[in-house]
């Protein structure tokens, strides 16, 4: 009989670091489980033999959020998801994220990894999904792309999901700014009934404002965009002396945000997902920033962390 040697939950962990800044991403998933900067957590992660929670620090894609009643139409033709989120009847964030991802490259300061879907009835086009994490003087960097591996034209969106906190800062004395005139309106399902200008209401976040009691779970968009055509929000203690960083390049036009009211035990309003996104909440259906893939076709975009604003 063979003993077969058993391993974390979150399968083989690579670890890499540079310049004071450490990130750990996880084979199950291909996310990042731990960012710190000179021995300071930054990210809210999970333990290396816990199931990920929440989906703290996972690859979302080839959707992001959520997918009413998990039925879409691409192309004349239907299809039906699985319900991952049964209790509001939607598919949730994606079909990678519980995947076991290889590894392409490491290096002392960086790390690729990549996954390859399979077709499956309810989305029947092969994708490759490669993500390169690298840390240096400027924090932690990462590249992503997507490949269509079919011969149809695919519908894709991407996204991740970092949970951020500062240490000894609950999550109502943080100070958040978000660059984005516009929020969507949500049902009880979390799913978008319509959009409307956050100028002058409690969801403006585009100067920093403590947070307080407001629950988020909040898709914002209309972007401000930087110079380079990214943008970036950003976390702050009381004080304005410490602070960390999203940026996202150009490709990411909507931010999530979700202050965790929903989490359970200590987890709940621990802190806050801070999420990039290509396309909003249900974009397989509304098809509104819908990335549409040929065959053959690559998408890139890149994200990162930064300690500081």
């Amino acid at each position: 009989m063979n003993n077969v040697e058993p391993s974390p939950a979150s399968g083989a962990q690579w670890t890499i670091s540079a310049a004071g800044h450490e990130a750990v991403v996880v084979e199950v998933g291909g996310g990042l489980r731990a960012y710190r900067h000179d021995d300071v957590d930054y990210l809210d992660g999970y333990a290396v033999d816990e199931v990920c929670p929440g989906s703290a620090g996972q690859v979302l894609a080839p959707w992001p959020n959520r997918i009413r009643d998990g039925r879409y139409t691409f192309d004349g033709v239907g299809y039906r998801l699985a319900l991952t989120e049964p209790g509001r009847g939607v598919a949730l964030h994606g079909l990678v994220n519980w995947a076991r991802w290889r590894l392409v490259e490491q290096t002392p300061d960086a790390v690729t990894v990549e996954y390859d879907l399979p077709p499956q009835p309810a989305y029947p086009w092969a994708l490759r999904v490669r993500g390169r994490w690298s840390v240096g003087p400027d924090g932690l960097r990462v590249e992503h792309e997507a490949t269509n591996l079919a011969t149809a034209t695919a519908p894709f969106g991407f996204s991740v999901h970092p949970y951020l906190r500062l240490p000894g800062v609950a999550v109502d004395d943080l100070t958040l700014e978000v660059p984005a005139r516009k929020r969507l309106v949500v049902d009880s399902r979390l799913l978008p009934v319509g959009a409307t200008p956050v100028a002058g209401t409690e969801y403006d976040y585009t100067e920093p404002r403590r947070i307080g009691d407001a629950q988020l779970d909040t898709a914002f968009g209309e972007v401000v965009r930087d110079a380079d055509g990214g943008s970036a929000v950003s976390l702050t203690g009381p004080d304005g002396s410490a602070g960390v960083t999203v940026w996202a390049d150009r490709q990411f036009g909507w931010w999530q945000v979700f202050t965790g009211d929903a989490l359970t035990g200590e987890r709940h309003r621990r802190s806050v997902a801070v999420e990039p996104m290509t396309c909003p909440p249900d974009a397989f259906r509304s098809g509104r920033d819908l990335i549409k893939l040929a065959p053959g076709e690559t998408w890139r975009g890149a994200w990162g962390l930064r300690p500081g604003v």
